[in-house]
């Protein structure tokens, strides 16, 4: 793959960390990882060169990966080949993993740290789930019927277990999402209650995701209760793939999502409104490109990620999109996205903050070199 366009340290590290999360990586040593469910799934969780980033270890094509991760005496290194490419550290097990509840829940199953960011599904079922309206790529209910969490949490749940993530693992902030629910809302009020809890007890910046209610009030309703970031997930802008993938989401249609996000960017400003777009479903990558400009120009990152196959889900064999796809749609969205202001760093909370999923902030680094004096 050509990285004729970025130069500097940070292309080669942007390269090496889309191809892991295009290929997986066989893991050869200990390490703490994501198992299953929603949320960044079957992955290991490592810096690489410092570098916070997520990737695919338990499926079938990272066991069959070139990558390797191997224990060194400091940490672990990345091998291609036999050959050394980058040092790594993992993720330690967080130690409020090892509290719970007083009436016995372990502080785990309520929220999981990713990394350096508190992460829950607070309603951790769905009204899409296991009906016609499911969409494909999403694992919600199997953390669930494999008992590795709790149906509903509620909000004091959430701020004691955020006190102890801050103050025992140095959480920096909090990702709350949730499934969605036939309320008008779609759930929004409910997991922004339980951000409200989260930032009150803790003081860590919070982000909430939800899908787009049916009165755009309800996110006025959100940004009332002290709520940071938001995030509002499309996953494409291509609309047959939509429709196919996620059919609830195609009723909104892609339109609604952009009245949504005017809305959103109204109250919680340029750069603090996000949405997925995942590459590797069968889009057309030109309506990704051209959806992703028209969202920036609105205010709203685009977090651009290849498809992470859940076990389980409806895309569990389909592999996730090669690098070179990948890299090819990163170079023509980051340039766009630093050209108008918008970064990782400026995002509050919430993934655009934490990008250990994407390759993207490391492509927002080579870009800025480029263009350095000297």
């Amino acid at each position: 793959m050509s990285t004729d366009s970025l130069v500097g340290p940070p292309a080669t590290l942007a390269h090496l960390v889309t191809e892991l999360q295009s290929k997986g990586l066989r893991v050869e040593a200990a390490m703490e990882a994501r198992h299953g469910g929603a949320g960044p799934s079957d992955s290991g969780m490592l810096w690489i060169e410092g570098v916070a980033v997520t990737v695919p270890v338990d499926a079938a094509f990272a066991k069959s990966s070139p990558y390797s991760l191997r224990a060194e005496d400091d940490g672990f290194g990345i091998y291609l080949d036999g050959e050394r490419l980058a040092a790594a550290a993992g993720a330690p097990r967080p130690r409020y993993y090892d509290l719970q509840t007083a009436d016995g829940i372990p502080y785990w199953k309520i929220a999981l740290l990713h990394l350096d960011s508190l992460a829950s599904t607070v309603v951790q079922t769905c009204a899409y789930w296991g009906n016609s309206d499911q969409c494909q790529f999403c694992g919600i209910g199997l953390s669930l019927s494999a008992k590795r969490t709790t149906a509903k949490k509620r909000p004091d749940q959430l701020a004691e277990v955020a006190v102890a993530a801050k103050e025992l693992d140095g959480a920096v902030d909090a990702t709350l999402t949730t499934g969605s629910t036939y309320g008008a809302d779609k759930g929004a009020l409910y997991v922004a209650r339980c951000g409200q809890a989260v930032k009150e007890a803790a003081g860590l910046p919070v982000e909430v995701q939800f899908e787009p209610p049916d009165d755009l009030d309800v996110i006025d309703q959100v940004h009332a209760m002290g709520i940071d970031s938001v995030g509002i997930h499309v996953e494409t802008f291509d609309p047959a793939v939509l429709a196919r993938i996620a059919p609830a989401k195609a009723r909104t249609g892609i339109e609604g999502y952009f009245g949504a996000w005017e809305r959103a960017v109204s109250l919680f400003g340029v750069g603090q409104v996000s949405t997925y777009v995942i590459l590797g479903m069968g889009e057309d990558p030109q309506l990704t490109v051209d959806g992703c400009k028209r969202a920036i120009d609105m205010g709203v990152y685009p977090f651009v990620v290849p498809l992470r196959p859940i076990a389980g889900s409806l895309m569990e064999d389909l592999p996730p999109p090669s690098a070179e796809y990948t890299e090819a749609v990163y170079r023509q969205v980051v340039p766009y996205l630093t050209a108008r202001g918008l970064s990782a760093e400026g995002a509050t909370a919430g993934c655009a903050r934490c990008q250990a999923c994407s390759a993207m902030s490391m492509v927002e680094r080579a870009v800025a070199l480029s263009k350095a004096p000297g």
